[in-house]
């Protein structure tokens, strides 16, 4: 029965209705029904991720900052992105058992668990040694054994492909063309793409020699560090 949060007199008990209503409320209603998907949003706790400052804000319908200061935190693209806008990238990417999957943006580790648990093995780099160092630990704690957390710049020149999916939890101006390099045949890159006010869930899969894309759905979020920053302006 969905209780209210303040007649649960044991704290798991309040936690596993906040996350209860986060998936109710808030990821299903964005059209997320994939039963993976949700069972993983359901298994792994979020708040364990979350940087003790803002603990209670892990169920919340908000991007979290990773940073002390609220405001750098989105300059410098340190936050987890909203329950909602995971579930959905997950759902979209149409993930299977064996992929392995390439994730640009660590932050604190929560997508990489996500991922680790719906493929076969992900690497997440992060261009923040801080913020390696803590999804790596984040990962260790939650007993997740195949992903690992690389402290990189992947605006750079990136090893080890080919990916059958790649994810940019973060935005970017456009997509890398050294990023789609890396895709192997019929692999899927997600990414949310665009300026604000107006960015795009990207989907982009290889399909022989070219590339299929998708813009399903809008959401703006922080920028990727180091990643091309073309103009807008045109004639």
């Amino acid at each position: 029965m969905n209780l209210p949060l303040n007649t649960l007199a044991d704290p798991s008990d309040r936690l596993e209705q906040a996350r209860y209503n986060m998936i109710e409320q808030q990821v299903r209603p964005w059209d997320v029904s994939d039963a993976q998907v949700l069972e993983v949003m359901q298994r792994l706790h979020r708040e364990d991720f979350v940087p003790a400052p803002y603990r209670d804000m892990a169920f919340t319908d908000m991007e979290i900052p990773l940073h002390d200061d609220p405001v750098e935190a989105i300059r410098l693209g340190q936050i987890m992105l909203a329950p909602r806008v995971e579930a959905r990238m997950l759902q979209d990417l149409k993930l299977k058992a064996s992929d392995r999957v390439l994730e640009v943006g660590a932050g604190s580790g929560f997508m990489a668990a996500m991922l680790a648990s719906l493929t076969a093995d992900v690497t997440s780099l992060e261009i923040e040694e801080r913020l390696a160092r803590m999804a790596g630990a984040n990962l260790a704690r939650a007993g997740i054994t195949n992903a690992r957390v690389l402290h990189a710049n992947a605006a750079e020149a990136i090893a080890g492909g080919p990916y059958d999916v790649i994810v940019l939890s973060g935005s970017v101006a456009q997509v890398p063309q050294a990023l789609l390099d890396l895709l192997a045949p019929d692999g899927r890159l997600g990414a949310i793409v665009g300026f604000k006010p107006m960015m795009r869930a990207t989907f982009m899969e290889r399909s022989g020699n070219g590339f299929s894309t998708t813009e399903p759905w809008d959401v703006v979020t922080a920028r990727l560090r180091h990643f091309p920053q073309p103009s807008q302006f045109k004639f």
